[in-house]
C-alpha cells in the first residue's frame, strides 16, 4: 500500500515539475539566474539621461522618459511625461528599458529584449512589491503601468544606474512603449543630457551587478523566468516518514 501511495507521489511529483508554468500569473519567490537585482550606489551626481519619444507618423505618442542619479548616489529618480496614447482599449500600456539601442532606421523590434542582466525572463509578471526580483529594465512592472492619457508619474528605482559599466547601466539603451499584448508602438534612445556621463561611480550592493563593458551582449530572449520548486528529496524524506 505504502509503496503504491510513494509511486503515486512522485509521479505526481515529476508532473508538476514537467507541465509549463502558469506565465500570466505573478509566481511569488521567482527571480533571476543570477539572483536578485543589486541596490546600485555610488551613481554620479548630477547625471541625467533622457529618451525624448520621435515625431513619427506611425505614432501620436509624444513626451519623454528621463533618469536622473539620486542626490545620495544610490538609485535613480525617474520622471514619466507622455502624451497622444491610443486608444485605451488597447492598454494598459507598458513601457520598458531596452536591452539595445533603436538603430538609425527606427526600428524598434531591433531593441530586443528587456534589459536583464540578472537573466529573469519576462515570465510570470514582475511581483512590483519585490522589485530586486524583477527584470532591471522592466518599469512598468515594478512602477505601474501607463494607465491615463496624459500620463505623468516620477519615481525613485534602486536597481538602475547612470555610471557607465555595470549592466544595471542604461544611458546606452532605449525605452519602448508596448500596447497590453506587447506590441512596440514607438520608442527612443536614452542619451545624456545632464552631466558628466563617464564617471565610473556606481557600485552595487547585495547582488550580482558584475558585467561590466558600455554595451554588454544581450541574453537571448525565452520569455521565462527561474522558478523555486520544491526538490524531491524533500518530497521523499516527507513520505518516508509518513510510512513509518
Amino acid at each position: 500500500m505504502y509503496s503504491v501511495i510513494l509511486a503515486t507521489a512522485l509521479t505526481g511529483f515529476a508532473a508538476v515539475n514537467a507541465a509549463p508554468p502558469l506565465t500570466g500569473f505573478i509566481v511569488p519567490g521567482t527571480t533571476g539566474a543570477l539572483g536578485d537585482a543589486a541596490v546600485v550606489e555610488g551613481n554620479p551626481v548630477g547625471v541625467t539621461y533622457t529618451a525624448t519619444l520621435p515625431n513619427i507618423t506611425t505614432s501620436d505618442i509624444r513626451g519623454f522618459i528621463a533618469g536622473t542619479s539620486n542626490a545620495n548616489g544610490t538609485g535613480v529618480f525617474f520622471n514619466i511625461n507622455l502624451s497622444g496614447l491610443p486608444d485605451a482599449s488597447l492598454g494598459p500600456f507598458l513601457y520598458h528599458i531596452h536591452d539595445q539601442p533603436v538603430p538609425t532606421n527606427g526600428n524598434c523590434t531591433a531593441t530586443l529584449a528587456h534589459q536583464d542582466p540578472y537573466v529573469r525572463g519576462e515570465k510570470p509578471p514582475c511581483d512590483p512589491t519585490e522589485p530586486e526580483t524583477c527584470q532591471t529594465g522592466d518599469l512598468a512592472g515594478k512602477h505601474g503601468n501607463i494607465t491615463s492619457n496624459p500620463f505623468q508619474t516620477a519615481y525613485l528605482d534602486l536597481y538602475l544606474s547612470t555610471a557607465q559599466g555595470p549592466a544595471s547601466f542604461f544611458g546606452n539603451r532605449s525605452i519602448v512603449i508596448h500596447t497590453s499584448n506587447t506590441t512596440r508602438l514607438t520608442c527612443a534612445n536614452f542619451t545624456l543630457t545632464s552631466g558628466n556621463g563617464t564617471s565610473p561611480n556606481g557600485t552595487s550592493s547585495g547582488g550580482n551587478d558584475t558585467v561590466t563593458g558600455s554595451n554588454p551582449v544581450p541574453s537571448p530572449f525565452t520569455g521565462s523566468a527561474a522558478a523555486t520548486l520544491i526538490s524531491a528529496g524533500a518530497v521523499i524524506a516527507g513520505l518516508a516518514a509518513f510510512m513509518l
